[in-house]
This record gives structure tokens, sequence and C-alpha cells, in this order.
């Protein structure tokens, strides 16, 4: 009689470097490749549309790529811990194999599936997470400590530590007869998507890889804040739903070299090093990491001008309509953004991370909230005070306002010397131009903040 195993896909949606699967491919004669669409997360609120679509191709092409190996992928509809527990009874697996994760959220998942096992025979096996290049809690600093807080100690032993190597594909993946699964989601099903939405799989995001490593990698460290030049990799929903390998991808990175590769894997530690902040306090994800004691305001016209991409501050608005048209921003676009709303405009910085989950495709807890807190302030910055002016960055970031004409129409015919100033415009220049004035004073606004941190 066959041995069975069961691999619980999570943010792993890939056959390529997964050890996960091989771990269960070792372990069994046939294998129950397994995704379970969790009503949990409905009732959190993470399935946005964006995300939902993204999934949807992304289990579609993990299911075809199962198929081209004598296998399938099986869906279900559920609560994780119980469906897994009727595939084990269905098919007599010995072993259910799974990635750990980071959030609270995977660490209840993990729990509720340990005790559903409870009693059944059926051993749980926690892999280290794959959805990072290097574990969470796999380097730790001297005195005690779980985590790292500051970036530049945690990145020295990142780099000492190095990632481990890479895994080929597997070549055949034996599912046993009789084990059923509903549908597969249906992109075509799903409503309200961002019109410019990418489309989601391994196929599509190796493709990007390789794209990626043979071309615009080597002019990354000069380019990527470049928002007119697009010189990023837009790889983060590929990293977030596990269809590229944050590992390879360090790895081959490492392997181009050059100072746009170098630039290229530091980004990858920062990843890592939200994902062990968050996997060592859950509650990250929705407190303040370092309390300021703010007394956010929320004035709700101005949030709405801002999630509309309507402040008066063309490159803040650009940023905002980039992401309502793609469901992704450009990472400077980012960080302009939150400064603009938690700092400019003193709006708690949970709204913003929650905006931006709702719309973002690689909408990731760890990455999207503990960015957010680094920028207001209340995470691990070791400047938190910092505000960065929409002006100043507009100039520096978008010189030419190449990244503001495409994403606000109205100033497409603004010269150059105004298109971060808009309201200086005056007379025949200003004529035909319905875009809004600034939603606040920047002077102002900076001083309302530096008064409500206690810094005047």
């Amino acid at each position: 009689m066959s041995s069975v195993a069961v691999v619980l896909f999570t943010s792993d949606l890939r056959l390529h470097d997964n050890p996960v699967l091989r771990a269960a491919l070792r372990d069994a004669d046939e294998v129950v490749p397994l995704f379970v669409r969790d009503d949990a997360v409905h009732r959190a609120g993470f399935d946005a549309p964006n995300r939902l679509a993204f999934l949807a191709d992304c289990l579609a092409d993990l299911d075809a790529g199962l198929r081209d190996r004598d296998g399938r992928l099986i869906v279900r509809r559920g609560e994780t811990a119980r469906e897994v527990k009727r595939v084990v009874e269905q098919t007599g697996a010995a072993s259910v194999h799974i990635a750990a994760g980071v959030s609270g959220y995977a660490a209840q998942r993990e729990e509720r599936v340990r005790e559903a096992l409870a009693g059944t025979g059926c051993d749980l096996r926690v892999h280290d997470a794959v959805v990072t290049a290097l574990p969470p809690g796999r380097v730790v600093p001297t005195g005690g400590k779980d985590h790292f807080a500051v970036f530049t100690p945690y990145f020295r032993r990142w780099e000492a530590e190095g990632v481990r190597g890479t895994l080929a594909a597997p070549r055949t993946v034996r599912v046993p007869d009789g084990v059923s699964g509903d549908a597969l989601p249906d992109r075509d099903t799903i409503k309200d998507l961002s019109p410019g939405l990418a489309r989601g799989g391994e196929k599509a995001g190796r493709k990007l890889v390789t794209s990626w490593l043979h071309g615009p990698l080597a002019d990354y460290e000069d380019g990527h804040d470049d928002l007119a030049g697009d010189a990023t990799s837009r790889l983060s929903p590929h990293l977030h739903f596990g269809t590229v390998s944050a590992a390879e991808l360090a790895n081959r990175a490492r392997e181009k070299g050059g100072p746009g590769g170098e630039a290229f894997v530091r980004q990858l530690a920062w990843r890592d090093f939200h994902h062990q902040v968050l996997a060592a306090r859950h509650d990250a994800s929705w407190t303040d990491y370092r309390p300021r004691h703010d007394h956010w305001r929320s004035d709700e016209d101005e949030i709405d001008a801002w999630k509309t991409g309507h402040t008066g501050y063309p490159l803040v608005d650009a940023a905002m309509r980039q992401l309502a048209h793609e469901g992704w921003m450009h990472n400077r676009g980012r960080m302009l953004a939150a400064s603009f709303l938690t700092k400019t405009l003193y709006v708690d910085w949970r709204v913003g991370a929650r905006h931006f989950l709702d719309l973002l495709v690689d909408g990731d807890v760890a990455n999207n909230q503990l960015n957010w807190q680094w920028v207001a302030g209340t995470g691990t910055d070791t400047r938190p005070n910092r505000i960065l002016n929409p002006v100043v960055q507009g100039k520096r970031f978008d010189p030419d306002g190449t990244y503001v004409r495409r994403w606000v129409p109205e100033l497409a015919e603004v010269k150059r010397s105004a298109i971060h100033e808009p309201w200086k415009l005056a007379g025949p220049d200003r004529v035909g131009i319905d875009y809004p004035d600034p939603v606040v004073d920047l002077a102002e606004a900076r001083s309302r903040f530096e008064r409500a941190r206690g810094l005047d």
C-alpha cells in the first residue's frame, strides 16, 4: 500500500525551490497538494479583489504545473484545519507538511491544524518559512533578544549567515486517486479589479525574474528611485504569493553581482527584516511597535483627497492614482504617500495601511504594516520624525514631471518648472487646469506635527 503525505500550500505557490513540497515527496509515495480557501481570510478583510484575482492566476498555474508532472492541485473551501483533517481521513495520510508563517493568523492556523490532527496518527511537520530568503529567527541578537529591531546590524548577520541553496522543481508528483476538490477560482468572476492589474502565477513570475536579472538589475542601484523610469523589479506580488522564491532570487542576484545586484539583495534583506519583526511581535500588525503617544487627526475630507489622489500635491496624487489603476505602487511613491498621510496630514498610519491592503496585490502584512510604521515613526526607523516633502521629492525623483504627467493628466501641459508646484501658476498659465489647490500648507503641517511630537 502506498504511503501518503499532504503538502498544505500557503504563501509558497510554486514548484521550483519549494522545500516543503520536496519534503513531502521524500516522505511518501503519493502526495496531496492542497490549498484551502479559508473563510477566516474573508472575515479578517484580507481577501481584497486584486489579491483574489492574482491568487486565482497562481492556483491555476500551480495546477497546470502539477498536471504536467502527473499530479493536480486539490482546492478546498472552508476552515483550514477541518479541511486538512478531512483529506487526511480520506487518504490515510501519515504526515502533513506546511511552511511556518510569521503572522498571528498563520500561528493560529498552525495550532488549529495541530489540534485537528491530534489522535489521527498523522504528524504535522512544520518547515522553515519559505516566503523569505532567510527564515525569521535564523539570526537573533546577542543578549537573549528574539529579534533585531534595527536593520543595519540585522543585515550584517543576514549576510554572514548566507541563504540556503536552490532546489529544482520535482519531475513527478503522484496524487492518490479518489481525493476531490472544489473548482479553481476564476479571475474573470471577480469584480472591482484595478484596470492595470498584472497577471499572477509561477510561470509569469519566473519569466519576470529572467528578464529582470538579464537587464534592469544592472542599473538598479542608480535607478531604483527613478519614478518615471520604473526601474524596479515589480516582483513583490510574486514574492508575496510565493510564486517566486526569495532565496533563489537572492542567490541569482548575487551571482550577477555588481552594484545593482548588491543593492537588490539588500532590499530582499529589508523584506526579511520586517518578517522577523512580525514573527516575534505579532501585535505589530495593528499596534505601535514604538509608541509615540500620538493623538492622530481624522479629517475625512483630507483622507478622501489622499485616497483618491486629489491632495493638490502632484507626486502624492500620481502615486495614489497608480495604486488605484495597477494595484501596485513604486516604493518611492509608497514612502512619500505614507509620509504625507501620517506626518503632513497627521492621520493614523492604520488608516493608510488599511487602504493599501484594500488595493495592493502585494498586500503583505509584514511588509505593508511595518513599512507604514517605519514611515510613521512608530516602527523601527532610527529617525522617527523625518518628513518627506512632496515638492522636494518630486524635484529629486521626477525632475521632468514625467511620472506626474503619466498619472495626473490634468497637468500634462504644465511646464516643467511648475509641475510640482502648480498652485504657483497664474494668469494664462492657469487657464484650463482643473486641478485642486493643496489640502494643507506644508509649513503649517510640519509645525503641527512637530508640536504633536513635542519637537517644537
